[in-house]
C-alpha cells in the first residue's frame, strides 16, 4: 500500500498574512490583509500547495479576547482569500499564564497538520516574520522563509508574501 504526501505552505498571520498593528490584532475591523495575500495564496494553491495558518494568539491567555474573536478574524481572512485556506490553527496560550506544545517556537500545530493532511515535511515551507516561525518549521523538517523587517540573519529573507511565493514556486 503506498500513502501519498500532500505539500504545504504553513502560514504565519500577523505580519505576513494581515497588517501588525504593533498589539493584538483581534477585532475583524482592525484586521487588515497585506497587499497580495489572496493572489499569492492562489499561486501556492495552484502549485499544488495546501495552505495552513498556524499563529500564537496569547491574548487569548491573557484574557484580552477570545476564541470567538480570532476566528471572526479567520472568517474576514477566509472571505477575502476565497476559502482556499485549508485549515487555521491558534495556540490560545502564553508562558506568562500556561505552557503549551502547540505555541511556536514549539512545533504542535505544525505537528497536527502534518498528521492531518499527510504531509510530506521535506515538501513543505513556513513562511514567518518571526524566528520562532522558522524554530517551529525546523522542528520538523520544515524549510522556512522569514518575511518583513525582522533581520536575524536568517535566508532566505524576503519583503513579503508575494515574494516569498515566488521563493516557493522558483520563479
Amino acid at each position: 500500500m503506498t500513502t501519498t504526501k500532500n505539500k504545504a505552505v504553513f502560514l504565519d498571520r500577523d505580519g505576513v498574512l494581515n497588517k501588525e498593528i504593533g498589539t493584538y490584532v483581534w477585532q475583524p475591523e482592525n484586521f487588515h490583509i497585506l497587499p497580495g495575500v489572496p493572489e499569492s495564496l492562489a499561486r501556492l494553491k495552484a502549485a499544488g500547495y495546501l495552505l495552513i495558518v498556524v499563529t500564537n494568539q496569547a491574548g487569548i491567555a491573557k484574557k484580552l479576547y477570545t476564541a470567538a474573536d480570532v476566528h471572526a478574524c479567520h472568517a474576514k481572512l477566509q472571505a477575502v482569500c476565497g476559502r482556499i485556506i485549508d485549515a487555521l490553527y491558534f495556540a490560545d496560550a502564553h508562558p506568562s499564564v500556561s505552557e503549551s506544545i502547540l505555541r511556536k517556537p514549539n512545533s504542535g500545530m505544525l505537528e497536527k497538520a502534518v498528521a492531518r493532511f499527510h504531509l510530506d515535511p521535506a515538501q513543505c515551507w513556513i513562511v514567518g516574520d518571526r524566528l520562532r516561525d522558522m524554530q517551529a518549521g525546523a522542528a520538523v523538517g520544515v524549510r522556512g522563509i522569514l518575511v518583513g523587517e525582522e533581520e536575524a540573519g536568517f535566508a532566505p529573507h524576503v519583503a513579503d508574501l508575494r515574494a516569498a511565493a515566488t521563493v516557493i514556486l522558483g520563479e
